[in-house]
């Protein structure tokens, strides 16, 4: 099976989920560093469809610095076009890890919600 994590190595919960997929036999991964190369926000809004997830729902607001661009940029009121834009600018407002593989999309938080798709 093919999976693909968009991963921030400083994440614990990021870390943990990649080592939950490089454990599990039979697996094809691919590690992608959203923050050194963030998905397009086509790929972005087809992940969240996949995952059944508004971008609301794939928005950080914790934690510095994304707490801070969210009280900035006033994402905590804004409709999904607007977060989509602050995420295409600032892709540490995405919310990790995101993983995909044939069975589906998961915003793996906490990291065992990757074992659904797998």
């Amino acid at each position: 099976m093919q999976a693909t994590i968009w991963h921030n190595p400083a994440c614990g919960t990021s870390r943990k989920t990649l080592e939950i997929l490089q454990e599990t036999p039979g697996i094809a991964l691919t590690v992608i560093e959203y923050l050194k190369t963030p998905p397009s926000r086509e790929q972005l809004v087809a992940l969240y469809a996949k995952a059944g997830i508004t971008a609301r729902e794939g928005l950080r607001t914790h934690n510095s610095p994304a707490a801070e661009l969210c009280a900035e940029l006033h994402l905590l009121d804004a409709d999904d076009t607007t977060i989509l834009d602050a995420m295409m600018a600032h892709p540490v407002l995405i919310n990790r890890p995101l993983v995909e593989t044939d069975k589906g999309v998961r915003l793996c938080r906490p990291q065992d919600v990757v074992r659904e798709i797998l």
